[in-house]
C-alpha cells in the first residue's frame, strides 16, 4: 500500500478500513493462554485455609547501588504474615506460627501459618476526632526469610483471616572481617 498523502480523503479512508479489518482479524484469534503454575505436586491446603503462591522473578532489572550484589545466591525472601484490620493510634500486633513443611523429604517445603493469635494492641487514648483506618498489621516476632529461589514458588497455607506479603533482600557484595578478641 502506497504512502497516504495528507489531504487525500480517499487514501486515508482506505487505509483505516484495511486497518480495521486487520484489527478485527486479529480480535478474532484465540488469545494466548497465560501459562500457570504447576501445583499439582503439592497438596491441597486444609479446609478454612488459604493458599498463598510467590513466583519469584527470574531476571531482576539491574540495581542503582552499586553495593549490592547481583547474584541471586546472596539474596533471600522476607514472608510477611499479616491481617488487615481497623486499627486507631495504638500500636497493634497479633502471634502466629510459620514453619516450613516438607510433606516428603526431598520435596519443596510448604509453609504453613498456624496457632494465630488474637489482635492485641495497646491501650492508649487516642486524639479527639482520630478516625480509625483499615492497616496492615504484621505478625510479631523476628522476620522469616527464606531463600530466593526463582526456578520454584514459595507456596504458604495459612487460615483465612491472614494474608501474606513480602519482600526481597539482597545482600552488599562487600563482606568484612569480623573482629577477633
Amino acid at each position: 500500500m502506497g504512502a497516504v498523502l495528507p489531504g487525500d480523503p480517499v487514501a486515508w479512508l482506505r487505509s483505516v478500513s484495511l486497518a480495521a479489518a486487520l484489527g478485527a482479524a486479529l480480535l478474532a484469534q484465540p488469545a494466548a493462554a497465560i501459562p500457570r503454575l504447576d501445583l499439582s505436586a503439592y497438596p491441597a491446603p486444609a479446609a478454612g485455609e488459604r493458599r498463598w503462591v510467590i513466583q519469584l522473578p527470574g531476571v531482576l532489572p539491574p540495581s542503582h547501588d552499586p553495593a549490592l550484589a547481583s547474584d541471586p545466591r546472596d539474596w533471600r525472601v522476607q514472608l510477611i504474615v499479616g491481617q488487615t484490620a481497623w486499627v486507631d493510634c495504638n500500636q497493634f500486633s497479633f502471634s502466629a506460627r510459620l514453619r516450613a513443611w516438607t510433606p516428603r523429604p526431598g520435596e519443596q517445603p510448604i509453609y504453613r501459618v498456624d496457632n494465630v493469635g488474637s489482635l492485641l494492641s495497646t491501650k492508649m487514648a487516642c486524639p479527639a476526632g482520630q478516625a480509625a483506618r483499615k492497616l496492615f498489621v504484621p505478625m510479631a516476632g523476628k522476620p522469616y526469610v527464606v531463600p530466593y529461589n526463582a526456578s520454584r514458588p514459595i507456596v504458604i497455607d495459612a487460615p483465612a483471616p491472614i494474608e501474606l506479603r513480602w519482600r526481597l533482600w539482597k545482600a552488599e557484595r562487600e563482606s568484612r572481617p569480623a573482629l577477633a578478641l
